[in-house]
């Protein structure tokens, strides 16, 4: 059956993804916003929130690949008609993942204090750090093995089952931060920047629980592991394996933002963690068509429709930029109080209005590389995707980092780098769909 690509077939796909996508940051600006206005150690405790949060969010993107994998392999044997052929692949796949994770979680927890030193976190910041990290970090399984059953359902061209799971999570996780966070008078303490990392934690364990019995009801998947082991697990893991690598240059930016902010001082983390974490709600936000790029792109590929993804292409690049203007007047409108949700630390509010239009201008630049991004990683091109990062992130991100740095631009660099990070991404993705996909296109 020939997949129809138009406003209707894409927006199906997108708008729960979309939705779904934002759960993740919602989670971070939500800790971000109740943190940033906790009465004791406010700011301190924001900084440690926004230092915790970078690098738990480098370990789930490093070790999260799995998802995309699954979901190329996936809608790639959906649009050939072979989808009997996979049924056992997720499972596999998931176990390991799963397993890798653990290894990972409990090797951490005995240098939490010399990861974050290095981070620039010191005294009370780091003293915060630790505690908060202590009780996050074991939401880091949960949240893996529910982005991987997410990208199942997305290689079957569901993402509203995600969508579902990511309200439920985000909901519970607003209401457990009140009450954790701020405490009710005589009957729960006030838990302050610990409450915050036990209300995603509960959070992550719900959705999880939740996702699973999602998938054993609503699909024909199971999580049994069986063996021989499938055919596809080869290419999965090379798959995962470039991503990784990819991951680890796209972390490492944003490990380096986080510790030349710090490192600037206080105010400059302050303000760095409202920064980063709008900055990723949008990235997700748009994220929603590169999710229906991935969904509907690699069952194309399946397909050999070739028309029907060079289409595909052009209509998530113009809604996605659609997004990101309404965005972009969001922004502009409520520049400074969308500030104030987040601290009222007047040094922290004034340093990030400083900067704050320079993120907003590098919205359209985004667009293009997280809708392109999503797509080829439906059609499994994951080698060029991680040769793409490497390029942006050591010839881009930090030469433009540093020379900024010397020239005194101070906190501006940070931010004057990330442009130049996307602008590299965007259009290398670009110049490969169209040189690859073109001549297909014009010879069908």
């Amino acid at each position: 059956m020939r997949t129809s690509v138009n406003f209707k077939s894409i927006n199906q796909l997108a708008v729960p993804a979309t939705i779904s996508g934002i759960a993740e940051p919602l989670l971070s600006i939500t800790d971000t916003a109740i943190v940033g206005n906790i009465p004791v150690d406010g700011l301190e405790s924001l900084a440690a929130a926004g230092i915790v949060g970078s690098f738990l969010s480098m370990l789930i993107w490093v070790l999260g690949q799995t998802r995309s994998s699954i979901s190329a392999i996936i809608s790639q044997y959906l649009g050939a008609g072979k989808i009997k052929e996979v049924e056992n692949l997720p499972a596999q796949a998931i176990f390991f993942n799963i397993l890798l994770s653990v290894v990972i979680l409990v090797s951490t927890i005995f240098i939490i204090e010399e990861i974050f030193s290095l981070l620039e976190a010191k005294g009370r910041i780091l003293e915060l750090c630790v505690s908060y990290y202590s009780i996050r970090v074991w939401g880091f399984p949960l949240t893996l093995f529910t982005f991987a059953i997410f990208g199942i359902f997305r290689g079957l061209q569901n993402t509203f089952y995600p969508m579902v799971i990511a309200i439920i999570g985000a909901v519970l996780n607003v209401i457990l931060d009140f009450i954790l966070v701020y405490g009710i008078d005589g009957f729960v303490p006030a838990l302050y920047l610990e409450g915050a990392a036990w209300a995603s934690l509960i959070s992550q364990a719900v959705m999880a629980l939740l996702v699973f019995i999602l998938l054993l009801k609503k699909t024909n998947i199971r999580m049994r592991l069986v063996f021989p082991l499938n055919k596809e697990l080869k290419r999965l893991i090379f798959m995962s394996l470039n991503l990784f690598v990819r991951a680890l240059a796209l972390n490492a930016a944003l490990i380096i933002a986080v510790r030349e902010a710090t490192a600037l001082g206080d105010k400059y983390i302050g303000a760095h963690t409202i920064a980063i974490n709008l900055w990723l709600f949008a990235a997700f936000f748009i994220d929603g068509y590169g999710a229906a790029g991935n969904s509907m792109g690699g069952k194309l590929l399946g397909a050999k429709d070739y028309k029907g993804l060079w289409k595909l292409a052009k209509k998530t690049i113009q809604y996605g930029l659609t997004v990101s203007a309404g965005l972009m007047i969001i922004g502009i409108i409520f520049y400074k109080p969308i500030g104030n949700i987040f601290s009222n630390e007047i040094e922290v509010l004034e340093t990030f209005y400083g900067i704050f239009f320079v993120m907003i201008l590098g919205l359209p630049m985004n667009t293009l590389a997280f809708v392109l991004d999503g797509l080829f990683k439906g059609l499994g091109e994951m080698k060029y995707l991680r040769n793409v990062l490497l390029t942006a992130t050591f010839l881009g991100f930090i030469p433009a980092l540093y020379l900024g740095k010397f020239l005194g631009w101070g906190f501006y660099a940070i931010w004057i780098a990330f442009i130049v990070w996307m602008l590299i991404r965007g259009l290398a993705l670009v110049w490969k769909f169209r040189r690859k996909f073109k001549p297909l296109v014009q010879n069908t």
